[in-house]
């Protein structure tokens, strides 16, 4: 029987339970039926004093930050929002260590965050929740942030986004440790599957806000909503506008940060996914109802911003009555 393999979990005051209960539920459980030995897994305060989740569970445990720096595998879980922008500075640190004594690293959901704030993530492609994404590409643009997966590989740097996310990349870490078999099993047990579809785009919330001091354009885009059946050109709004062509298209892309066209392609995207989640409607009738004619046509731009097909996202999000 070989030596088992230690993970390591970095746990900060008020970490939240779900990401933490995750590691513990995939690492922390012994299963000699599937591999024997299994992971040595140890929860390693950040910090010192008491460490309570978020709920108020006190983590009891002998291990510190020199045990994290000597595991094989270092996690950074997710962080209450103080410790998530700010890291400890000895927890900065010791995954540097651990990064440089060869460790694997991953961080679920904000403990991408501790990973940046080593400098570990610079020209690394990585993940995070989809909320914090755009902060997270101000404070870290050495980052190649991708924040539409579930979760990035990196080799030796593994970085998931949110919550549910953690379950994707630590089933892929075991499937990586002892093959697909073990970690399907794995799954299976928690009844969840080992694998899904698509990425976190599908389950970004969608927004229509204006950015203030641009609320001129908030009636054309109004009106663009409500008549995306029609075939609608740039010449349509900026004649709704009462706007030429060419400053419509400058202040469009300055109010929203994209192009007339790519807009409507989104927000037709945005209802299709309104009238897959509440309608039994066809994916023919939704299609021609957003305004991209045909079911094909909606395939291709829904796959595109979503990651999955209509059907697939309808099979997950549809609302029973």
């Amino acid at each position: 029987m070989g030596k088992p393999h230690v993970v390591a979990v970095a746990v900060t005051d008020h970490a939240p339970i779900f990401e933490l209960a995750i590691l513990c539920e995939v690492f922390g459980i012994a299963r000699p039926d599937l591999a024997d030995p299994w992971y040595d897994f140890r929860l390693c305060a950040a910090h010192p004093g008491p460490i309570r989740t978020a709920q108020g569970l006190v983590v009891q445990t002998p291990y510190g930050l020199d045990d994290l720096v000597a595991a094989d595998t270092v996690i950074a879980a997710a962080m209450h929002r103080p410790f998530q922008v700010t890291p400890p500075p000895s927890l900065v640190t010791a995954l540097q260590e651990a990064y440089a004594r060869g460790a694997r690293l991953a961080g679920i959901c904000s403990g991408a965050y501790a990973l940046a704030e080593a400098g570990l993530l610079d020209d690394r492609p990585a993940t995070t929740h989809w909320m914090y994404a755009e902060e997270f590409g101000v404070r870290y643009p050495a980052v190649k942030l991708d924040p539409d997966v579930l979760y990035v590989d990196d080799g030796q740097i593994l970085t998931s986004a949110g919550t549910g996310a953690g379950i994707d990349l630590c089933l892929h870490m075991v499937a990586t440790d002892f093959g697909a078999t073990v970690a399907n099993t794995v799954a299976r047990r928690m009844v969840v599957p080992p694998h899904r579809d698509g990425g976190q785009a599908q389950y970004v919330q969608a927004t229509r806000s204006v950015p203030p001091g641009e609320a001129s354009l908030g009636p054309v885009l109004d009106w663009a909503r409500e008549h995306l059946a029609d075939p609608l050109t740039v010449a349509d709004l900026a004649e709704r506008a009462r706007l030429g062509q060419r400053t419509f298209v400058r202040r469009f892309a300055e109010t929203t940060g994209t192009s007339p066209l790519r807009w409507l392609t989104i927000e037709r995207v945005r209802l299709a996914q309104q009238l897959l989640e509440t309608t039994d409607q066809p994916v023919e009738r939704i299609a021609g109802a957003v305004g991209f004619g045909t079911a094909a046509n909606l395939r291709q731009h829904f796959s595109r911003a979503t990651s999955v097909s209509p059907q697939t996202y309808r099979k997950v999000f549809r609302s029973r009555v």
